[in-house]
């Protein structure tokens, strides 16, 4: 060890049965190995009593790191709100009447697919700049203080969405509220699954599943509510009612503790600990803060050990690059599985010939629909592993989607409500398999020194897919473009298998281990298939590793000390 004392300090002479004498050196154990060892001890034991933790003792120990997670996972029902509301503002005859142009040959007045490529995709943009300075800011100012500052931003930029005199400023206004949405992509997740053991790790992350579905269902039930008027209002209404999340949850945040995860990795051990303590209950039996940290502790150091660094290069060194190519392409996978069609329900349902009016209702439903899986998919994952829901899932909404796409030549009014029903379906699939359990992937799969930083790159992938996927879409369901209807929906189906494919040979089996034994697995590089039945023990290889250097470093001096 480095600040070891020297090894010859206390001599002693022995004489062997042939009468010669030989010094020998006892080598005392320093201050910092014995510490090294009870944080060991520690470490072990809390890791064993995570492993033994059921969920309701890990409720009754953790409600504030619940409530505060909820609450920092609240700032992406802004996000859902509004991606869905774009959807919809585009079956609003006074919004297209507004931003859109007079189409000669229906006599109605749209949105022209190139504009509409430029209002998704400027959000879309304005998220990767966002991720961008997440992925910067969280690991020098913290999770807590970078959200402070962008629900500020927020706030300010929703004020050019909601006064836009054209489309172009629309468009502008759409880019830079993309910037605080990209924070808030990387940040929600590193911290739920930051603040809470790991018995209750895949309900919090994936509830941010549910703050999506939650953001999509108020902008169908906005719009519902304001499609009927003939008024400016009939948009601006919707695009005011952004102001009322970041307001609240910027004054409760104030008051949030930092993750005691990202005080460790900056040596700030007393902040950590007191960041533990207000995640916690007082007086909770068989709860050691002490050990919590320990283990804390222990697997940062054992992700030094494995020369895992804390920038973006290195997620593309050793085995984080498996781990990066594993992340980003869960991510990616959102974006090629059809999910796009269920942002673009109401439009397209009005334009197979629905009632403006109904197709919002049916959102509703739809989105209502969506709640009920993700809280569905929380019983689901208590009981089937990550990797199973998630392939699964993927076979489902291949099936829906060639449905969708076979329905497309009905051609009445029968089969138009028929896709409805069956989107609606594949909503449930989506939010009860796949959307839900990506978060929790995410968020397990990635080391905890790289957490941030893996997300970051693996979002903007997603966003940047994003802009590929809404401009197909858009050009697929315009009736101004290639006007493909329902059969846009075989075109998905396509891609949807190939990402099942992907899935099953490549993303591994986190449920029930704890971020080291994770890193162990993934250091031992073991394959996908075989991660669930493979038994790793960190502190034993953690333990095994302080052995051999010291062993080393004591033949090594014992040699000087021969030749002296």
């Amino acid at each position: 060890m480095a600040d070891q004392e020297p090894l010859s300090a206390s001599p002693e002479k022995a004489t062997t049965e042939a009468g010669t004498t030989t010094t020998t050196t006892t080598i005392p154990q320093t201050q910092a190995q014995a510490q090294d060892n009870v944080v060991l001890v520690e470490a072990k034991h809390a890791a064993d009593t995570e492993h033994e933790m059921t969920l309701l003792r890990a409720i009754k120990l953790y409600p504030k790191a619940i409530g505060w997670s909820v609450l920092l996972s609240s700032t992406l029902i802004m996000e859902g709100y509004d991606l869905a509301l774009l959807g919809s503002l585009y079956a609003s005859p006074v919004f297209n009447k507004k931003f859109g142009e007079l189409n000669p040959a229906t006599g109605k007045y749209a949105v022209s697919a190139a504009w509409q490529s430029g209002l998704s995709n400027g959000a879309r943009a304005g998220e990767i700049f966002g991720l961008i300075f997440a992925g910067w800011a969280a690991d020098r100012i913290g999770y807590k203080n970078t959200t402070i500052a962008s629900l500020v931003l927020m706030i300010a930029f929703i004020f050019v969405l909601f006064f836009a005199p054209n489309v172009k400023v629309l468009v502008v206004g759409e880019i830079l509220c993309g910037i605080p949405w990209g924070v808030f992509q990387s940040v929600t997740p590193a911290y739920a699954s930051e603040v809470a053991p790991m018995v209750l790790r895949p309900y919090l992350t994936t509830f941010i599943n549910m703050c999506w579905v939650i953001g999509q269902f108020f902008a169908a039930a906005v719009n519902k509510g304001s499609v009927r008027r003939t008024d400016q209002w009939a948009y601006r209404i919707p695009f005011g009612v952004q102001w009322v999340w970041p307001v609240p949850i910027l004054a409760g945040l104030v008051f949030a503790p930092e993750s005691p995860w990202w005080y460790v990795r900056h040596n700030r051990r007393e902040e950590a600990k007191q960041s533990l303590l207000r995640l916690t209950s007082r007086n909770q039996p068989g709860f050691n803060v002490d050990e919590t940290l320990a283990m804390i502790e222990h697997t940062n150091e054992l992700e030094k050990q494995l020369k895992e660094g804390v920038t973006f290069r290195d997620c593309f060194r050793g085995i984080d690059l498996r781990r990066t190519e594993i992340v980003v392409g869960i991510w990616l996978v959102q974006t090629l599985g059809g999910q796009n069609l269920m942002g673009y329900f109401s439009y397209f349902l009005t334009q197979a010939g629905m009632d403006p009016s109904n197709s919002f209702s049916l959102s509703m439903g739809q989105y209502a629909l969506g709640m009920v899986g993700t809280a569905g998919s929380w019983f689901l994952m208590s009981r089937v592993g990550r990797r199973r829901i998630h392939f699964g899932g993927l076979c489902a909404q291949f099936c829906l989607l060639i449905i969708v796409g076979g329905l497309s030549f009905g051609g009445n009014a029968a089969s138009v409500w028929a896709i409805g029903g069956v989107l609606i379906a594949f909503t449930f699939v989506y939010d009860f398999a796949v959307g839900p359990v990506t978060y929790c992937l995410i968020s397990e799969l990635s080391s905890t020194r790289l957490k941030a930083k893996t997300i970051v790159l693996a979002r903007a992938a997603y966003n940047a897919s994003n802009i590929f996927v809404n401009v197909m879409t858009n050009y697929q369901l315009s009736s101004t473009a290639w006007n493909w209807g329902a059969r846009t929906a075989f075109f998905w189906a396509g891609s949807c298998l190939l990402s099942a494919i992907w899935v099953f040979f490549r993303v591994p089996e986190p449920k029930g281990r704890t971020y080291a034994e994770l890193d162990v697995l993934f250091e031992k590089k073991v394959t996908a298939r075989k991660f669930a039945k493979t038994k790793v023990d960190p502190f034993d290889l953690q333990s095994h590793g302080e052995k051999s250097l010291s062993l080393e470093e004591t033949q090594s001096h014992e040699g000087k000390e021969i030749e002296a």
